[in-house]
């Protein structure tokens, strides 16, 4: 066995996507010099994809910070040089082969899988790790102890031990979505918390290939004495950091952050073969959360009070809501936007982009357990709009869209009810705890499926607007209109659906305080539910002149 295997950027592990859909390895230097050829990346988990562009991210930041689009020395010295900068890489339409060759070459040292010194992103002398198999390793089983795999096609056998280029794509994801840990063998170190990647509600902005992706998510900072600060990605370190669990200040420059050492790791080969069966980990670099606004990937909540100074937290995206149901987080104008929102919104100012040009918001994300030890889900969304509707223009219309999603969850709230009226009406006795339960569920599953109906057409309507265009108040109109309809229609179905006996409908006694002979009877019956259902109904989305109701 060779001491030293598997150089990163000449050997194939990058998973990307070509135009015809197949899905090739690439080196990293092939990843980033031919990024226009490739559609985008095509990872085995969206997450591992997430980590690998901040990866690729972290390279072009470091090179561009210091040459230009020609590969000339040019450290930028402010934001005017960065915009600059930004569009004339984004006029080639690829990014300049020599000036990443030339920088690459001269670290490649440090991007050997195995080194007996400096294996890349790993610990070489790691002491006190905890020990873990190749199946850990693997995201597809997120899998620990007894715990069943989150993707039940991957075989166990086949993730008992994983090639190279497996074993880099993972490792990468693992410093960034790793689980919290257990403790270390040895000493009184805490157990090391839930990787940078999965504390955040990351966000990107996909392009029409990696190129544009890689672009539109290259968010300079905005401040110019942190653009004159050298980058420092994690392989330049001269002394990286061993010891566990180290609390660091936030980086400010982008490099350093995208290549944050989480984790203390170190792959285990197989004597035999150029498999990966293992490996060690121990909590590595760290920081608070609070206020971290150097990250631009991620969706932020203020967690301050109005008189108080601003504190701002990760908001972390719930598997179980549309992205779409975020945007309030997004536009809240009290709020912070994702950094890489920012940006582009910076690049329209600039001229850069189109004054009607289109984004796509990516979400993706890991759900933890409430300990953050085990893996539940794993998520992404897209949503598409017109970038305007995120600046000065769209300043006006983020009310009204704020308005339009709260009057969604609103309407999901009269769903709910409807179908807990509607089973109160079939026979259901209240007073028993397991009914109880069993309301809760039923009116959680109706609004899903208010919510899943409402989905697309919501998705459309917010594709379709043209800020600069459209008037709002006809705009919102007709969106009221197909989301009363939508809420009807579910509505009736639901009705159709509970039958004669909820038809003819069930007294319900109902307890109305502490004392026995505090409670009434209601009859509950599928008409008096729907005509409730309605009445609630018209009052979020009322009928208009021209539908024959009221303005």
């Amino acid at each position: 066995m060779q001491e030293i295997e598997f150089n990163l950027l000449t050997e194939p592990w990058v998973r990307v996507r070509l135009p015809d859909n197949t899905v090739q390895e690439a080196s990293l230097t092939d990843a980033l010099v031919h990024a226009q050829e490739y559609m985008d990346l095509a990872g085995e988990m969206p997450t591992q994809d997430a980590a690998m562009l901040r990866l690729l991210l972290a390279v072009l930041f470091t090179v561009f910070s210091r040459v230009n689009e020609v590969g000339e020395p040019e450290p930028m010295e402010d934001e005017e040089a960065a915009l600059e900068r930004w569009g004339a890489l984004w006029k080639l339409k690829h990014f300049p082969e020599q000036p990443i060759r030339d920088y690459l070459e001269q670290w490649k040292d440090r991007f050997w899988l195995f080194h007996p010194e400096r294996p890349f992103w790993q610990i070489a002398e790691l002491r006190n790790g905890i020990e873990f198999d190749g199946k850990k390793l693997n995201g597809e089983r997120a899998q620990s102890g007894n715990k069943t795999p989150l993707f039940q096609s991957v075989s166990a056998d086949a993730c008992e031990s994983l090639t190279y280029a497996q074993a880099a794509r993972w490792l990468v994801h693992q410093n960034g979505y790793d689980e919290r840990g257990g403790r270390p063998r040895e000493g009184n170190k805490p157990r090391h918390g839930v990787g940078w990647l999965g504390q955040i509600g990351f966000v990107e902005i996909k392009g029409k290939n990696l190129f544009e992706t890689l672009m539109r998510n290259m968010a300079f900072p905005e401040d110019d004495e942190v653009i004159r600060e050298e980058q420092k990605p994690c392989w330049e370190w001269e002394c990286p950091r061993t010891e566990q669990s180290v609390e660091i200040r936030v980086p400010q420059n982008p490099a350093e952050l995208l290549t944050l050492q989480s984790r203390r790791i170190l792959l285990k080969r197989s004597e035999k073969g150029k498999r990966v069966t293992g490996y060690e980990v121990l909590g590595g670099d760290y920081w608070p959360p609070e206020n971290a606004l150097a990250e631009q990937m991620t969706l932020w909540r203020k967690t301050s009070k109005e008189n108080e100074k601003a504190t701002y937290m990760p908001q972390q995206h719930d598997a179980s809501v549309q992205l779409w149901r975020e945007f309030p987080t997004m536009l809240n104008p009290k709020g912070h936007k994702p950094g890489v929102l920012s940006w582009n919104l910076r690049l329209q100012e600039a001229g850069l982009l189109k004054k009607k040009e289109r984004i796509i918001l990516q979400t993706i994300g890991i759900q933890y357990d409430d300990q953050g030890a085990s893996v539940k889900d794993s998520y992404s969304d897209q949503l598409s709009m017109q970038l305007a509707l995120l600046d000065n223009l769209g300043d006006s219309w983020t009310p009204r869209i704020n308005r339009e999603v709260e009057r969604c969850v609103d309407a999901a709230n009269c769903i709910g009810m409807l179908a807990k009226e509607l089973k109160l009406a079939g026979g259901l006795d209240y007073n028993r705890v397991k009914a109880y339960k069993d309301l809760q569920k039923v009116t959680e599953s109706a609004r899903s499926q208010f919510y899943f109906a409402v989905d697309q057409p919501f998705r459309q309507w917010l594709r379709s607007i043209d800020p600069e265009e459209d008037d709002m108040t006809e705009t919102t109109a007709r969106w009221q209109v197909t989301a009363r309809g939508i809420a009807e229609q579910l509505g009736q179905q639901m009705v159709l659906e509970a039958g004669s006996a909820a038809l003819v409908g069930h007294w319900v006694e109902i307890k109305t305080g502490r004392k026995k002979e505090d409670k009434k009877k209601i009859l509950y019956t599928a008409p008096a539910a729907y005509n409730s259902f309605l009445g609630r109904l018209y009052g979020l989305y009322p009928k208009t002149n021209d539908e024959g109701g009221t303005a």
